[in-house]
């Protein structure tokens, strides 16, 4: 249940947000004396792979890394080796298994508002577009978060076009390759401690304290979820149908990426761009030398011109 102590739906208040550090999400195996040693070898073959169906570029220092996040599965599903357990998810039949290495071994770190100057941004374009879409023919104001993990970064976008616009048609995709991570990010739910990473004043509009069961927790209001569709995306491959947005975050993902991963990503994101639209990339990236077609505003910024 959600609301207030003693009943009824209720807000979170800026007293009640906790203090906590930023987490990351994954499994973090811890491995035992009887758990197999990953091989150079092995470790080759599950870089390769994660290379081939995520576009994700393992440096020789996440040897270990591997080895403790699998360690779990070998276990659980009774093999001898890592070798062994690369060979089962080889088999068609063990999709589900794949699905599973790959969420764990994919490292979603994220929190609201993540640097916050792109959400200024956010609000200076949203104004804009909306100045120029007045009275019947208005289009609906887009934007894609393209690598969102358990969601919130959605949800920070969600809040200040809220804000800024309203009751006024807007919506917003979230999307990641993890399907763990997208569970929680449809769920909307996070640990109350996340509530001082967002502003008091959204942190009362927008956010629903955990009471009884649920104490501990906040929820994201059902009025801004349902403004956030959230869908498996992955951006090494050929993109489904997913129309085009005024806003495109893609923050925080292309590090994982080598040179050519990078413009095969960016191209195949670049146009789902509306003409004049911007593209959002981490204050570490940038996007010099990649795409030609996309003019920089400011440092992470770019213009679909």
């Amino acid at each position: 249940m959600f609301g207030r102590p003693g009943g009824g739906e209720g807000v979170m208040s800026a007293s009640a947000r906790g203090r906590g550090e930023d987490r990351v999400q994954g499994v973090r195996g811890a491995g035992s004396t009887d758990s197999p040693t990953l091989t150079d070898r092995e470790f080759g073959q599950f870089r390769r792979l994660l290379y081939r169906i995520t576009g994700i570029s393992l440096s020789p220092a996440k040897k270990a890394l591997v080895n403790g996040r699998l360690s779990k599965r070998i276990r659980r599903r009774g093999v001898s080796s890592y070798g062994e357990y690369f060979r089962l998810l080889s088999d068609d039949s063990e999709r589900a298994e794949l699905q599973i290495a790959v969420d764990l071994l994919t490292t979603n770190e994220t929190h609201f508002f993540r640097e916050p100057a792109h959400f200024e941004v956010l609000r200076t374009e949203a104004l804009r577009v909306d100045a120029l879409r007045t009275g019947t023919a208005r289009t609906t104001f887009r934007v894609w978060s393209a690598a969102c993990s358990s969601g919130e970064e959605p949800c920070s976008i969600a809040m200040v076009l809220a804000d800024v616009l309203g009751r006024r048609p807007w919506e917003i995709l979230g999307s990641d390759i993890s399907s763990r991570v997208l569970e929680r990010a449809r769920g909307g739910r996070y640990p109350v401690e996340r509530a001082r990473e967002i502003p008091p004043r959204y942190l009362s509009a927008y956010c629903l304290r955990g009471v009884r069961s649920h104490a501990g927790e906040m929820l994201i209001r059902r009025e801004l979820r349902d403004r956030v569709q959230i869908r498996q995306v992955n951006l090494n491959a050929g993109l489904p149908s997913l129309g085009e947005f005024d806003v495109i975050f893609l923050r925080n993902v292309m590090i994982y990426f080598d040179m050519e991963t990078k413009r095969q990503v960016v191209r195949r994101v670049a146009a789902r761009l509306r003409r004049g639209g911007c593209l959002i990339v981490g204050h570490s990236e940038s996007l010099n030398g990649i795409d030609e077609r996309l003019k920089t505003e400011r440092p992470s910024v770019y213009r679909n011109e």
